[in-house]
């Protein structure tokens, strides 16, 4: 761990290029990733005119990509790794792990239940899936709706936020008309 507590765009290039030139993940600052989110954070705070503000954006800019660039290294060496060591490995990592393990967990009870003969339980999946609640956040006016759980919904205004069944909110964010609210939104 040879960076400081403060991250500037040098560093991070530093940071990125080492990842780059190692076969193995290599040990970093535990609160990498929230000195990075300061880092760019308060670069887009910061107000400029002319050649300055151009020079700013170049810089926030750069630093998106070798963020992007040095997650995906990093998820790249793990996904290529038959042995995942988690030594090395950040919290915020850790959390993307967490999905793609639930992801082959869930492809195996579909695929355990399909060739066991188990329809009843794949027919509750698929209902529970169905009928799972999602927060959205209405885009355009809406009327009442009918639930894929059978319950009445709305009506809702624009900027209105609810918690709907998965299925009516996927209808409605492919049309543009809500969108999922995340945690860090």
């Amino acid at each position: 761990m040879s960076e400081t507590n403060e991250i500037d765009l040098n560093k991070l290039h530093h940071i990125v290029l080492r990842e780059t030139e190692n076969d193995s993940i290599q040990e970093i600052n535990p609160d990498f990733y929230r000195k990075l989110s300061d880092f760019i954070g308060d670069l887009k705070k910061q107000e400029f005119d002319g050649v300055e503000n151009n020079i700013k954006k170049v810089i926030i800019d750069t630093a998106t990509e070798l963020t992007s660039l040095f997650i995906n290294i990093r998820l790249e060496k793990i996904s290529k790794s038959g042995n995942i060591s988690f030594q090395n490995l950040l919290d915020e990592e850790k959390f993307i792990l967490d999905a793609e393990e639930e992801r082959r967990e869930r492809a195996e009870m579909i695929l355990s239940a399909t060739i066991n003969g188990k329809s009843k339980f794949l027919e509750s999946i698929s209902q529970n899936h169905k009928t799972k609640t999602v927060v959205v956040r209405f885009l355009q006016e809406v009327d009442e709706l009918i639930g894929a759980d059978l319950e009445k919904y709305g009506p809702f205004k624009i900027e209105d936020i609810a918690t709907i069944p998965y299925e009516n909110a996927q209808a409605l964010i492919t049309k543009n008309i809500a969108t999922k609210v995340r945690w860090e939104d």
